[in-house]
């Protein structure tokens, strides 16, 4: 589908405060959107890129203008965003991509977890005393999970691809990043300082990031001249060149010398898996997301599932009442997936029960409008009968209705924060997502069960979203986020913001969030909501947390005058483009 009226480029980014977002765009074309709306997102013709960093979203939208499709152009910002968001962007971590192809309607997830490598094992993360030993999950080399990235994108652009553009002309821009070096601000400025304990810890990573023991700060200019060599390596003999040779020996060396247990033999093995995506329907809005390993399309839809028999749009956006019924109906989908969900190619998920809108109906009827339960009066249901902040997510929509949601990450900031020496690879810590030993939370709180125990080979779970919903079989919302567990939450408030109350794209990506997964027992909520809201939410039970800022929901919304696109303002720099 073409889009006919709207401007020639449109770039969204943040100003001086987090809190506020700055449209830059030239003439306005003619309205299309209320004339009261609190926020306006960027509009465009013909293609738009909405991701957590300005320069890497417009290289995707380069890359559109060079007559790649969204496949070519995503495959480009993830790898421009290895080198200008560093602290999610990743060549050493992992992700989902969700792909939309409006030729033959094919819906594909792309699946490129992180695997565990063959020498792992279920109880590889307990101390001497047999409790869970965090230092080992999160800051050793036993933290490191076989990164799926490259051979995701790769696998992205040889099958999904336009076939105009090359594997090593999406991958230029990122070399040239890399090896130009370009100024810190914005983000990069705002997350460096907070890793400088672990940096210190690798000195490849000091090497790149500090000077003089300190972060680089703005003003500096970060060049990462190893990261652009693997770049270039990668551009001329493709995936393979980093799974094996040079960048795989160093890779496993690094690992292997901080406690791990990698290999070169499990870099060679790794393979990104194309999967199904997980189906349902909200309000006459069709939606695709991600499967298990990923939690994040199941209980997405599980959620949504049990709101669909109350009149939110009635209650009122932001309203205590509408509020309640989602921390409600989030709490029964979060003790689901501590139960039921890991690696499908290990353990049986009950996939079709949990998205089922009849087992939906049963944990509907155990909610109550005026009381909130507490988390001990919530179990794990049985769907049987009725038979997955330190992350990144980009959207990116063509001209021809192609549409991509990716979500991929490291982990914590800036993962374990080690750099291989001579590759400028930053290394993930995703093994914290298996379960140490079933009941034990992890970092983000979650709790997990046998099902997401480690295991050779095994992906660990992961609450990563990317989302596409559909209005009479074309996208309609492409979403998705990263923030740990509070991800699904944060997906699912910019569905119900925009189909249940009728926002506009920007206003359904600002607005204040909420969040509650079962354990631990409190809602947490985003400054914005009002004393009176909050009130009335602690007069029925609810154990309110005030907490950080949620997520970064990069977002787009076709409509039938054009695109519509909204960075996050929840972090600076963030951008959508178009053209």
């Amino acid at each position: 589908m073409r889009f006919p009226l709207l401007p020639a480029i449109a770039l969204a980014a943040m100003a001086a405060s987090p809190a506020l977002a700055q449209t830059v765009a030239p003439a306005a074309p003619a309205p299309i959107l209320s004339a009261d709306a609190r926020l306006l997102p960027v509009l465009a013709r013909n293609g738009m890129v909405s991701s957590q960093e300005r320069r890497a979203s417009a290289v995707g939208v380069d890359i559109l203008r060079r007559g790649g499709n969204a496949v070519d152009a995503a495959v480009a910002v993830g790898f421009a965003l290895a080198v200008t968001l560093p602290r999610a962007g990743n060549l050493g971590g992992g992700g989902f991509m969700l792909v939309h192809l409006a030729k033959t309607g094919e819906t594909i997830a792309i699946d490129y977890r992180e695997t565990a490598p063959a020498a792992a094992s279920r109880d590889m993360f307990l101390g001497p005393d047999g409790k869970p030993d965090p230092a080992k999950s999160r800051d050793s080399g036993l933290s490191v999970g076989v990164p799926g990235t490259v051979r995701g994108l790769a696998l992205a652009h040889e099958k999904y691809g336009s076939g105009k553009l090359t594997l090593a002309q999406l991958i230029e821009p990122a070399i040239r990043l890399a090896r130009e070096g370009f100024d810190v601000e914005d983000d990069l400025a705002d997350s460096l300082p907070g890793a400088v304990v672990k940096f210190t810890r690798h000195p490849a990573s000091a090497a790149i990031f500090l000077k003089g023991g300190k972060p680089l700060a703005v003003g500096d200019r970060l060049v990462q001249a190893d990261l652009a060599g693997t770049l270039e390596d990668i551009a001329k003999g493709g995936p393979d060149r980093f799974y094996t040779g040079r960048i795989a020996a160093a890779i496993a060396d690094s690992v292997r010398a901080v406690g791990g247990v990698m290999t070169e033999a499990d870099l060679a093995a790794y393979r990104a898996v194309i999967r199904a995506p997980v189906k349902g329907s909200y309000r006459g809005y069709d939606i695709a997301s991600m499967p298990p390993p990923s939690s994040g399309g199941v209980h997405l839809v599980q959620i949504l599932n049990i709101l669909e028999g109350f009149d939110l749009t009635k209650l009122g956006a932001g309203s205590a009442a509408s509020l309640h019924l989602m921390a409600e109906a989030m709490k029964p989908a979060y003790a689901d997936r501590a139960t039921f969900l890991g690696d499908p190619d290990r353990v049986k998920v009950p996939e079709k029960g949990l998205t089922s809108k009849k087992y939906a109906e049963t944990l509907r009827l155990a909610i109550s409008l005026d009381r909130a339960r507490r988390a001990d009066e919530i179990k794990a249901g049985n769907p049987l009968p009725y038979e997955s902040d330190q992350t990144t997510h980009y959207s990116v929509v063509d001209a021809e209705g192609n549409a991509v949601a990716n979500t991929y990450t490291l982990n914590f900031s800036y993962g374990m924060g080690m750099v291989a020496p001579g590759t400028g690879v930053l290394m993930n810590n995703e093994m914290d997502d298996f379960s140490a030993k079933a009941g034990a939370q992890n970092a983000y709180g979650l709790v997990g069960g046998d099902a997401n125990s480690a295991h050779p080979g095994a992906r660990p779970l992961s609450s990563m979203t990317p989302t596409i919903l559909f209005r009479d079989g074309k996208p309609f919302l492409v979403t998705g986020s990263p923030g740990g567990s509070r991800i699904i939450t944060t997906v699912l408030q910019v569905v119900v913001n925009v189909t249940d109350f009728g926002m506009n794209i920007a206003e359904a990506v600002a607005a204040p969030r909420i969040h509650h997964q079962w354990l631990p027992d409190a809602l947490v909520i985003e400054q914005g909501l009002s004393p009176d809201t909050v009130k009335l939410l602690l007069d029925r039970g609810h154990r309110v947390q005030p907490g950080r800022t949620s997520g970064s929901a990069n977002s787009i919304m076709v409509t039938k005058n054009g695109l519509e696109g909204a960075s996050d303002p929840r972090q600076r720099g963030t951008a959508a483009v178009g053209y």
